[in-house]
This record gives C-alpha cells, sequence and structure tokens, in this order.
C-alpha cells in the first residue's frame, strides 16, 4: 500500500522558504501530470489515511547572523528569546488559526489522536504537540510548528508563526508548562483548545486586535471575511453522506 512521504525543504530565509514552499507544490503538480497523476495538498482526502502535514521550522538569528534560540546553560538549550517566542506562538495560536488552516478540509485532519495536535501545546522532541522544540547546538535549536497542513498558504502560515513568536519576544510572553508523553491522551485547559471548524477560526482571527495590530485592519477584515465566505458556501453543498443516511428513510 501507499507509504508515508515527506519532502523536506532546504532551509532558508522566511520569504526564501515561502518561495520554496508554493514552488514545490506546483512542479509536484506537474511532474504528476505528466505521468497522469494527480496530487493533491488537501489537508485530509481520506478518512483512511492520516492527514498531510506541512511542519515550519524555524529559528532567529540577530542582524549581525548569529542564531538567538540557542543557550548551552540554560534547560533544553533554549534561550529567553526561544522560550518568548515558543509563548507567543503558544498564545496566539487559536486566534491566528485561520491563517495555518485556511479551509473547510483543515480541520478534518485537525482532530483528536490522528497524528495532528487540536490544543496549542509544547513539549521537547514531542511529536504529539503542536509546537515541538528541537534542542541541538547553536545552529540546530529551532521550533517546529505542527499545526500546518499541506493545504496552508505558505507565505500566511509563516507569516502568523512568526508574527506571534515576534510578539512573543517583545511581550516577554512565558510558555506553559512543557507536555512529556503523548498530548493526545492529555486534557488541556481551555484557553489551549485550538478553534474546530473554519468558521470560529475565522471569528477568533477578525477579533483578534494582536492580528489587526501585526497584520493591519484591512487584511484582517478581507481575510476573515474570506474564510466566512468559504464555508458558508461549503454549508450550501448537500454531501454524499446526507443523501445516502437521509433520503429514504427520514
Amino acid at each position: 500500500g501507499p507509504g508515508v512521504l515527506e519532502a523536506a525543504i532546504a532551509v532558508s530565509d522566511g520569504m526564501g522558504a515561502a518561495d520554496k514552499a508554493a514552488l514545490f507544490k506546483s512542479v509536484t503538480k506537474i511532474l504528476a501530470q505528466k505521468s497522469d497523476l494527480i496530487a493533491t495538498f488537501m489537508a485530509k482526502w481520506s478518512p483512511d489515511w492520516p492527514g498531510q502535514s506541512g511542519h515550519i521550522h524555524m529559528s532567529l538569528c540577530n542582524p549581525e547572523g548569529e542564531p538567538v534560540f540557542y543557550n548551552q546553560q540554560a534547560e533544553h538549550g533554549m534561550s529567553a528569546t526561544m522560550r518568548h517566542f515558543l509563548g507567543g506562538q503558544q498564545k496566539l495560536m487559536h486566534e491566528f488559526l485561520a491563517m495555518i488552516a485556511p479551509t473547510v478540509n483543515s480541520y478534518r485532519r485537525l482532530i483528536p489522536g490522528f497524528w495532528a495536535p487540536t490544543d496549542a501545546s509544547w513539549g521537547v522532541d514531542n511529536r504529539t504537540c503542536a509546537l515541538r522544540v528541537v534542542p541541538g547546538s547553536a545552529k540546530s535549536q529551532r521550533v517546529e510548528c505542527r499545526v500546518a497542513a499541506a493545504d496552508a498558504n505558505p507565505y500566511l502560515a509563516l507569516a502568523a508563526a512568526l508574527g506571534s513568536g515576534l510578539w512573543g519576544i517583545e511581550n516577554r510572553i512565558e510558555p506553559e508548562a512543557a507536555v512529556t508523553g503523548n498530548a493526545y491522551e492529555k486534557k488541556f485547559p481551555k484557553r489551549l483548545a485550538l478553534p474546530d471548524t473554519l468558521w470560529e477560526a475565522a471569528q477568533r482571527f477578525k477579533a483578534s486586535r494582536t492580528a489587526r495590530d501585526l497584520f493591519g485592519e484591512a487584511f484582517v477584515d478581507h481575510f476573515s471575511a474570506t474564510r466566512e465566505w468559504e464555508e458558508r458556501e461549503f454549508r450550501k453543498h448537500i454531501s454524499d453522506w446526507e443523501m445516502e443516511r437521509y433520503f429514504e428513510i427520514i
């Protein structure tokens, strides 16, 4: 049967990383087409398989090009800057989720126990968390955002991940306690719960003061309206499941 494939896109600066991700998706589709196949980047194309993720690995350098996430003396090598970056990402994830999970289908993947997080959790080298701290050397110390799916717009997903992290640094936001063990089996406080529909994510984004400060009033108004439109279009559709379930028996 089909295996799980992972494409690792080489490290780049912010805009370069988004360009590479967009190019990768386009080229993959063209190559598949040439072999009479179709490549999809839907978050969840089959109920029988785990979803398709689009994980983002991030580290920061200062203007001199020196890494700022690593501190040899600190726990897990995490500098204060890295802790605050992580804290900002954790705190704002529920407000910015519409930028990271932008389609109705995105939320088919974000369900409990299916290799995708439903709470803004973090852990050290813990692949069940929304945010995974990857400890290493000054060069390799980084944080991985595991919420984004393959259907994300790479530019918007990166803007959300970086914007929330930089906001965390500016406001010295401390992350909550790290998760050890399987995050899927843990209960989290309500404040860490992620929206479970595109509609709810759009409402949180629209109401986010921080989103407006970071991305501008025009973008937040326009983008949240497009996400509401997307959900409304979906609600107009009568699915095969409904027809099979209700057509004869109701």
